[in-house]
């Protein structure tokens, strides 16, 4: 199946912890190339005006700072879509419950495995986004 078909399964999964408040993190991994791009973090911020999260960006360069912005879950998949297949070709849901998988192979299709979870408690991000 193609990733982009697979991708939006996977996003399910992750509203559904959110709505469960069994969503820990997300992370972006596996860079294609070099890039200065390292990993994108993807953390919780419970907040009064709703569930939002905490986007950060790291890069391998340590003359490029650390970028955060604090997006609405929809922001964060369009911005995270962005990044597939051009930078990254796996990313990682860790819940309470269990840590999701979704991964590109070479010929651009996505695929989904579970694994037990690294996570047992929830944390916030710290919010430095001002």
């Amino acid at each position: 199946m193609p990733y982009q078909e697979v991708f939006v399964l996977f996003w399910e999964q992750v509203k559904e912890s959110i709505q469960e408040g069994r969503f820990a993190k997300l992370t972006m991994a596996k860079t294609i190339g070099k890039p200065n791009l390292k990993n994108i973090f993807v953390r919780p911020v419970y907040s009064e005006d709703g569930f939002k999260v905490l986007v950060k960006l790291r890069y391998q360069s340590r003359e490029t700072e650390d970028e955060e912005s604090e997006l609405t879950l929809e922001e964060a998949f369009v911005f995270l879509k962005s990044h597939l297949r051009t930078s990254f070709s796996s990313v990682l849901l860790f819940t309470t419950t269990k840590d999701v998988t979704f991964k590109i192979n070479k010929k651009g299709a996505g695929r989904i495995t579970e694994n037990s979870p690294t996570f047992h408690d929830v944390t916030q991000a710290k919010n430095d986004v001002e």
